[in-house]
């Protein structure tokens, strides 16, 4: 069964719609991916060229000599990873508006993977609304929490 997903950048500039037919992701741990993204991995959903349509196109760089990735000049949002040749290309899982329906489902480059940052299940959680600090920055600059 097809699905359309969207997705774009935080501040809106670059949007798409992609045809998926499963919800299948996974985690790239490669040090391209931790240095392309500033994290430890890059979650990512591989999906086919064709199936993507862009409101508007992103900016791209040269990543390596075998890929490129897409981002948005005017907020940095990494987008894409688009490998040269290839007939796909991975979109990161944190554009999508509904990032969590998405699952994670393999993990790739596990020679650069950092084991303390994969296994996080018995750290302390807190949500944002619950700090107060953040909540009265926020309050301060826009009169109201973010949606």
């Amino acid at each position: 069964m097809t699905d359309t997903m969207t997705g774009g950048c935080q501040c809106g500039r670059v949007r798409y719609s992609v045809e998926v037919t499963d919800r299948d992701a996974y985690l790239c741990h490669c040090r391209f991916c931790q240095r392309a993204t500033g994290g430890v991995a890059a979650a990512l959903k591989q999906v086919d060229t064709v199936a993507v349509t862009w409101e508007r196109e992103p900016d791209r760089y040269r990543s390596s000599p075998i890929a490129q990735r897409g981002f948005c000049r005017e907020c940095g949002t990494p987008l894409t990873y688009e490998g040269d040749g290839s007939d796909g290309l991975d979109l990161t899982v944190g554009s999508f508006d509904d990032a969590a329906s998405l699952r994670p489902v393999e993990h790739s480059g596990t020679e650069s993977i950092i084991e303390a940052w994969v296994h996080t299940d018995d750290l302390p959680r807190s949500r944002t609304d619950e700090n107060e600090r953040i909540n009265a920055r926020w309050k301060d600059a826009c009169g109201k929490l973010p949606d």
